[in-house]
Formats: structure tokens, sequence, C-alpha cells
């Protein structure tokens, strides 16, 4: 069925405390996709951030980010009042995240919020139900706030090998902070679960995002050593990455630890079939960032400055989706498969039948012809103006070169469109083109420029802050939004 949706980071969200939110405004935005005819929003990973703001880069795969949790839920709960939340210092510019003063102010009134609360019988069968990775997470987080932050690779030997009776002094000696950490997750999930509800009570699913890696510095692989290529000492043997390309002449040395997937396959891919069917109660459709690796992995020594002396592994293939199928059945999963891609990639993506990825901003190149020119897909794809990781339509249109901004006004045959609604041209080749799903980010509803850009690969201190503004997603465009999803049969 032809649909289309909308790509909008949970950060993004306008709200009162300085970050987006599980607030009204979250459902406010929701009722301005049905409005707009959309069934789908797609937002970036939910977990906890920590250097660089990154949501890619999470200290675990399963806890959610405590930003979110809307602190007026919380006073109408009666555990903050107003005058707290007001009082704090959240920042002062409503289109822009200031990542420090939310992690300066965030915890400290989730703290008092903490000291409020009385445990219950739904908050102790959420901590039953989510020990599996709870109990880890919470203790993580616990010993690294006590060190300053510290990654578990500075811990003391005894605590970075999970010395049993280190362990449950530690559970002792920091218990109420363990317990704060659990009343976080469990605001979150609560807060989360019921703003999903909301959204598939109007026939709006979520898509969410899962990295195909795990950052070094979190609870993962702190926990589970096993499943990653470490040595004795649990220091990685080679980290991820990609090649040196066009766009980077040193390649991308992203640092996540690589999968020991010998180990995968005789457990029979059990950790990511727990880590999927957790996904998958958190979202309806889940996108699975870096496909390629499941193929090939780009393992680069660890130590190297650099990403130019990696190498090319192999991944399990095809076997870890049979296996995911096996054990939960027909899923929705798009498979981000960008980028160079070999024939085998290309491959296992039509052997599991996950629809992969199209991006508009990939398309026009004068040199030569494209995959991502719109006749040249099957039904079976997204569509996308472009993704959190490339500029807005209007910022890339700037960044173009002459032949191929003629090769894309040639193709679109629109000569004439003013620049500031040229992202209009773009939604429309998204939307007329064969793609089941059509996904936008919202900046080009918007006709936005550079300055709404979310992310900018391998670069530090200006990502993930964009917001949108409360009054900035009028009528006007969520008619006009309206009425091209019906035009091109998205409406269902």
């Amino acid at each position: 069925m032809r649909a289309s949706g909308i790509l909008l980071p949970v950060s993004a969200l306008p709200s009162k405390y300085g970050i987006g939110s599980f607030s009204k405004e979250a459902y406010t935005f929701v009722n301005q996709l049905k409005r707009g005819g959309q069934k789908y929003w797609q937002i970036l990973p939910l977990g906890p951030t920590g250097y660089g703001d990154s949501p890619y880069q999470s200290f675990s795969t399963y806890a959610g980010n405590p930003y979110y949790i809307d602190l007026e839920t919380l006073t109408e709960e009666g555990l903050l009042t107003k005058e707290e939340c007001e009082a704090c210092d959240f920042g002062d510019n409503a289109s822009y995240v200031d990542y420090e003063k939310i992690y300066y102010g965030r915890f400290d009134i989730l703290r008092k919020a903490f000291h409020r609360f009385v445990p219950d019988t739904d908050f102790e069968e959420f901590v039953k139900e989510n020990a599996f990775w709870l109990e880890d997470y919470s203790l993580y987080m616990a010993v690294k706030n006590s060190q300053d932050g510290a990654s578990w690779s500075e811990w003391d030997s005894e605590l970075k090998r999970r010395n049993p009776e280190v362990m449950n002094a530690k559970r002792e000696e920091l218990s109420e902070e363990i317990q704060f950490v659990r009343f976080q997750q469990y605001e979150f999930i609560k807060q989360w679960t019921k703003l999903k509800a909301y959204a598939n009570e109007l026939g709006i699913q979520i898509i969410g995002d899962i990295p195909i890696y795990v950052a070094f510095d979190s609870a993962d692989a702190w926990a589970n050593p096993q499943l990653f290529q470490f040595d004795e000492a649990c220091i990685p043997l080679a980290v991820a990455g990609c090649p040196p390309d066009a766009f980077a002449a040193t390649g991308q040395l992203w640092g996540n630890p690589l999968y020991r997937w010998e180990y995968h396959e005789e457990t029979n891919f059990a950790w990511w079939i727990q880590r999927l069917r957790y996904c998958f109660k958190l979202y309806d459709v889940v996108r699975v960032d870096h496909f390629r690796g499941f193929d090939e992995y780009y393992a680069i020594p660890y130590g190297h400055k650099t990403a130019e002396y990696g190498a090319w592994q192999k991944g399990p293939g095809i076997k870890l989706f049979d296996a995911v199928k096996k054990a939960l059945g027909e899923v929705n999963i798009i498979a981000e498969d960008l980028g160079y891609l070999t024939e085998s990639v290309l491959k296992l993506v039509r052997d599991t039948g996950y629809p992969g990825m199209k991006v508009l901003q990939f398309a026009f190149d004068s040199r030569e012809e494209s995959d991502y020119l719109p006749h040249n897909y099957n039904k079976n794809c997204v569509v996308y103006t472009g993704t959190h990781d490339n500029n807005t339509v209007l910022g890339w249109l700037d960044e173009m070169s002459p032949e191929d901004k003629e090769f894309a006004q040639s193709y679109m045959n629109n000569r004439n469109t003013e620049k500031e609604e040229m992202p209009w041209d773009f939604i429309r080749l998204a939307m007329a083109s064969v793609a089941d799903l059509a996904i936008i980010p919202v900046q080009d509803y918007l006709c936005l420029g550079a300055e709404a850009r979310i992310n900018k690969p391998s670069t530090l201190g200006t990502n993930w802050k964009w917001r949108i503004r409360s009054a900035e997603l009028t009528e006007e465009i969520l008619e006009k939004m309206y009425n091209m999803t019906k035009l091109y049969g998205r409406l269902s």
C-alpha cells in the first residue's frame, strides 16, 4: 500500500524545556501528521547519548534517553512543581538544543522527582520484565556516574571484568543511584508507550531507527564482552568505520566494537533476536542503519587514527535474518543500504525481502546514471528527499555543481521554480515515484536551508541540535501536504 510520512527526531520537537520530549507538543505533532494525510512518523534512535550527543553512540541498545521524559507529566503526577521546572536553565534558543545546559539541568530535576516517587506494583513489574537489560544498564550508569563519567575501559580491573564480589559490593554501595536509573527508564517507557499508542490510534505508525553497532562506552559492551572482537584485556582488536571515499579522504573512523560473528552464529543469533524483539515493542517499523555491515564489515585495527588501513571482512549474511524470521516471524524492517553496494550486498537485501532506501539527493550526478533516479526504482523501497545525514534540500542546492543542478532541472523540468520553493518539487518527485513509502524530513516541507541541518557526518559541535518552532508547521503547509499526498495515491 502506498503511503508517506515525515522524518523528525524527538529531540527536534518544540517544548518548553530545552529539548523535544514526550510532551503535549509531541501529541500536537501527531495530530498534524494526521491532518497532513501522513501514515508514518520516522524518528532517530531513542537511546541515552554521551559525548557528541549522537543518538548513534548510545550507552545502551535498550535504554531510553532521560532527556525525553516530559517534565509537565511529572508535574501532573505530583513529582515536580511548575516552579521547579521553570527555575531550570535549559537554554533560551527555541531553534537549537543546548546540550550542555540540558546535561547539567535535566538530571538534577529528575532526581527531585525520584526522591518523591513511591515505587508501586507497576514499577516493580517493569523492573522485573526488563531485568535482562535493566540490571546491567542501571549498575553501569551508577558506576559511571560515581566515576565522573569514565568509560568502563578506565575502571578498576576487577570491576571492568565484572568480578562477582566487586559487582555485589557496588550494587549495595550504589543502590540509590541504581534505583534512580531504573526510575528514569520507567518514566521514559511509560510516557513513550502512551505517545506511541496515541499515534497508532490515529493510524500513524512509528519508524524507529537502530544502529547496527553498539558504542564501546556502553552497558552492552561491558556486560557482554563475548559478543565482540575483544582481547583478554577487553581491548578491541579492531573497530568499525568506512574506507576513504570522495566524501572523506581518510575514511570514517567510528570506533565501535565489531561483533564476534562466529559466537553469534553459535548461539543462533540469540542476542540479535532479543534486541529486535524489544525494538518491535517500541516501534512498528525498524530501520536498521548500515545494513551493508551484515554482508561485509570494514575492520580498522584498533589504535589507528584514521580509517585508511582497514579491511573488509565477511559478516553473517542471510543466516542472521533467517534466524530472525524463524524466531519473530515476518517483521517490518527497512534496510539502510546506502553508499557503495557490492552485488553480494544487493543480493542480501533482495533475499531478506526488506525494502531498501532511495535518496533523491544522491540521484543527480551529471556524470553517470544513478540507481537513485526515480525511473530506476522498484516498488519495494522507501524514498527520501534526504536523511538525517544530508543537508536540507535547500541547503543542498547551494552545494550542487552547475552541471548537477542543470541535470536536476532538466530531469524535473522546473527551471522556472523559485529557489525557495524548490524543495516542493523534490517532495513531488518522491511522492510521484513508485516507491511504496515516501519519507520527507520536516525541514523540506518548511523549505529551510542549511541552518536546519541535523547532522554532518564525521564532525562535532553543531550536530543534533536543530528544533522546529511551534508555529512553523502551519495549516497552509499541512493542507498542501495533504493535497499532494492525495494526488499521488498515498492516502489509505
